[in-house]
């Protein structure tokens, strides 16, 4: 077996298990369709954790197989770009508490589509505002469940007072 995969092998039962702790902690909520309130607070983690897990074991059999290419998975610039993703997204997560999903979100957003894609403002603005938007009916006012607000809470009080 070479290192290569080798490390594609390792790398997915690292997710497998990952995906695998994440649906036993989402079995602690129902994961079916609650009456009058609609699916369980583990349904989405458990479904998307199976779904992770399906494509860990996928990588899996092939690195098994040996059917993984031969070159390296990364080069330079794209490790580089990988890296700068991770550090985002990391920064976004750590800025949730405080910010609030709409502020730590687009902020995230901008930087990513703007700035790392070097999209154009015009694409930025509508995947930017269309995703909060969206983020906000889906989880707050159809699934009722609350995103962390932040500062802005206060600034949320009128649109409770609305869909609530």
């Amino acid at each position: 077996m070479k290192a290569l995969v080798k490390a594609e092998a390792l790398i997915a039962l690292a997710i497998a298990g990952f995906s695998l702790v994440c649906m036993v902690y989402a079995l602690e909520l129902p994961i079916g369709w609650v009456p009058e309130e609609g699916p369980g607070g583990g349904a989405f983690p458990f479904w998307l954790s199976a779904v992770m897990l399906s494509c860990a074991l996928a990588i899996l059999f092939k690195a098994v197989r040996d059917d993984m290419p031969d070159e390296p998975f990364f080069d330079p610039e794209t490790r580089s770009a990988v890296f700068q993703v991770a550090l985002a997204v990391v920064l976004t997560i750590a800025a949730l508490s405080y910010l609030g999903a709409y502020i730590a979100i687009p902020v995230f957003m901008v930087w990513y589509l703007r700035l790392h894609g070097q999209h154009s403002w015009t694409l930025t603005g509508l995947l930017t505002l269309g995703t909060v938007m969206f983020v906000f009916f889906f989880f707050e006012v159809t699934l009722k469940i609350l995103l962390p607000k932040g500062v802005t809470e206060p600034l949320f009080l009128p649109l409770y007072a609305i869909f609530f």
